[in-house]
């Protein structure tokens, strides 16, 4: 039996406590324990960017982190973007500028795109493409991402 750690962190701001092997990823622990799926499992080498959340305020691709190395942190998730079930202005900009294929590389793309906003609300095309560099998409929807984007921070939404 594996020996377990004891971790209190903020998720979406909710303080979660809760019992975790210290081999888990925080992506592991937000999938099969907190059941918030936005962030996806795909490359678990840190290539794709399925699996962005933020972290005490900066992106992190969560399948490289330890959930003990956030005990204390705040984490926030795609799910945590929308208030009482709305959409966040960007959010509804990737789905008016047709920027949601498959769907599942867009919660890591919308959690760059709403971290790099609230570091840069007026970004070129260039630093969205800079910012947005870390996620990929296999449907292809790069310049619907960065239209979506450019919208968003037209109508200063986050």
């Amino acid at each position: 039996m594996t020996a377990t750690v004891a971790i209190t962190l903020r998720v979406n701001g909710r303080l979660r406590s809760i019992e975790v092997a210290p081999h888990r990823t925080l992506l592991d622990v937000l999938r099969d324990d907190i059941r918030l799926t936005g962030a996806k499992e795909c490359c678990l080498v840190g290539e794709c960017g399925a699996c962005t959340v933020i972290v005490d305020g900066r992106t992190v691709d969560s399948c490289l982190v330890l959930a003990v190395e956030v005990d204390g942190g705040e984490v926030t998730t795609a799910e945590g973007l929308a208030r009482d079930g709305t959409l966040t202005p960007l959010q509804q900009a990737f789905l008016d500028e047709g920027a949601v294929q498959c769907g599942f590389c867009i919660p890591g793309q919308v959690v760059s795109a709403h971290a790099l906003l609230a570091e840069n609300p007026d970004p070129t095309l260039e630093e969205i493409q800079e910012g947005l560099a870390g996620n990929l998409c296999r449907c292809g929807c790069y310049w619907q991402i960065s239209d979506a984007v450019i919208a968003a921070a037209r109508n200063d939404a986050r």
